[in-house]
């Protein structure tokens, strides 16, 4: 039964309050496009290999995908303004612990809290969109959610790449601490405080889902390290693999079984949207997360760029993604999801295996901007139709629920595509460059800023191979789209939260 929280006035203004949320949100797509650029710098300052270094993302994503769930849950319970501006806080005072790190592990343990802090946020952006603007204007707020991604994806890495040039890799996140600041005065100013659900947690669940999902993706991330054998005495790759899913199956299981309130609400999955979108943005958030690596790896070890010249790569996704939000954002409200999210995964999956085609030791670069650009334009055309499409039917005491399961699957999604695309570019890099075995001796080729002569075609091809993998799976993703079915109606009431905060 939903209570009132305190007054928020006679009229609700959504666009404000969604600017104020973006900012947020905003800071946590930056910083994870930040590191990306940063990664041969972390590289080589701590004398690391490429399979650690990743863990500065993968415990990230990790830390950031788990704790979706009961987020999502939570701000329905206490209201998404009071959690959001809780990871809004942790994430600030997180970002600076990573700047002041002096060794790789401490630096993995400050990412794992600013993980946690992002989890607190996220779902409340997309709840309060659910709850305050009407189904017929979300695919237009929707649209500025995935502009933010898409402006993020440029500011982020050159915004990172003058930093690491100028002043070292620890202030792509001591940046953070200015905007959290900025961030939290406008949100506690302009976000209004939503009606509250009563929610149970489901502790359970929580336990299951955490120790499964971390089990299958340390083993999928570390089995080249140990090839694929022991760890330490019983363990071994496979077993913490095995060990993974069958937790997790039993975590799908309990939440059939749980007569509660289940942290996981499997009958949101039998709305057939909802469902089907929850599987292509998982692709999204695979694919999107996994092609960075190998990218910015080329650029710098290969073709000798900076990180900001490595960084400006980027510019052609980054301004068209941006300047195509608003017009799919007015055709999401109006035509079928299936046929623009389809063109935009379809253009997505074709600018991965396009660079894979491509990239070579001296490639023009004109040449490399062309399958960018393209990614660009799937941007641009992916995530408004999946998000609205995902919300359209969700009723509003199930706002944050399932906005925490969409958000959940993305970041799964970017978890194991940051897992599997380090396994696959090191097994690359052991059959294409056989006396560097896992690629360990190469943070010590990033000292003269470009890999020997005699490595550089091997290391590319490597990267090259590696980008297969997040095309692959995005055809997954493009299948599920075309599946949408065509909502029942373009045009629907105001949500029955914005009516109750009008009134």
């Amino acid at each position: 039964m939903a209570t009132s929280q305190d007054a928020v006035g006679a009229e609700v203004r959504p666009w404000p309050a969604l600017w104020a949320l973006v900012l947020g949100f905003f800071m946590i797509l930056v910083d994870s496009t930040i590191v990306s650029v940063a990664t041969p710098a972390i590289l080589e300052d701590f004398g690391s290999d490429v399979g650690t270094v990743v863990w500065v993302t993968s415990a990230y994503l990790l830390a950031y995908a788990v704790p979706l769930l009961i987020t999502g849950r939570l701000g329905d319970r206490i209201g998404p303004k009071k959690l959001y501006l809780t990871g809004l806080a942790l994430f600030t005072l997180a970002s600076i612990w990573c700047g002041f790190t002096t060794s790789i592990e401490m630096l993995i343990v400050a990412r794992v809290f600013q993980g946690l802090g992002a989890s607190m946020m996220t779902p409340q952006t997309m709840a309060v969109i659910t709850r305050i603007f009407p189904p017929n204007q979300r695919g237009r707020a929707m649209s500025l959610w995935g502009a933010t991604a898409g402006v993020a994806t440029l500011v982020g890495p050159i915004l990172g790449g003058v930093l690491v040039d100028g002043l070292g890799w620890q202030w792509i996140f001591f940046v953070n601490a200015p905007v959290g600041v900025v961030g939290f005065v406008l949100a506690m100013r302009l976000v209004p405080n939503l009606p509250t659900h009563d929610h149970k947690f489901d502790l359970i669940g929580v336990a299951l889902s955490s120790i499964g999902l971390f089990c299958l993706v340390f083993g999928i991330q570390e089995g080249q390290k140990y090839d694929w054998g022991k760890i330490s005495g019983p363990i071994s790759v496979w077993s913490l693999i095995i060990t993974g899913l069958v937790v997790l199956a039993l975590f799908v299981v309990w939440q059939s079984r749980n007569r509660g309130e289940p942290l996981l609400p499997l009958g949101l999955f039998k709305d057939r949207n909802f469902s089907l979108a929850n599987v292509a943005i998982t692709t999204v958030g695979f694919a999107i997360t996994a092609m960075a690596f190998p990218l910015m790896l080329y650029a710098q070890a290969v073709r000798g760029l900076t990180p900001t010249k490595a960084a400006l790569l980027l510019v052609p996704m980054a301004v068209i993604s941006g300047a195509l939000a608003p017009f799919v954002g007015r055709l999401t409200d109006r035509t079928p999801p299936r046929f623009i999210a389809g063109f935009g995964l379809l253009c997505c999956a074709g600018s991965m295996f396009w660079l894979s085609q491509v990239i070579e030791p001296d490639l023009p670069i004109w040449q490399l901007l062309l399958p960018i650009a393209l990614l660009g334009v799937a941007n641009g055309f992916m995530w408004a139709p999946i998000g609205s499409t995902a919300t359209r039917n969700l009723p509003m005491h199930q706002a944050g629920a399932g906005a925490g399961v969409y958000n959940t699957t993305r970041q799964v999604g970017a978890v194991l595509g940051s897992a599997g695309i380090a396994v696959l570019m090191e097994s690359r890099l052991v059959h294409n460059l056989p006396a560097m075995p896992g690629g360990a001796s190469v943070g010590e080729g990033f000292s003269g800023g470009k890999l020997p002569e005699a490595v550089r075609q091997g290391f590319s091809d490597s990267m090259a191979q590696s980008l297969l993998l997040p095309a692959a799976v995005l055809v997954i993703g493009l299948i599920a789209a075309l599946l949408f079915a065509r909502p029942s109606h373009m045009q629907a009431k105001p949500s029955d939260d914005l009516e109750s905060l009008s009134s």
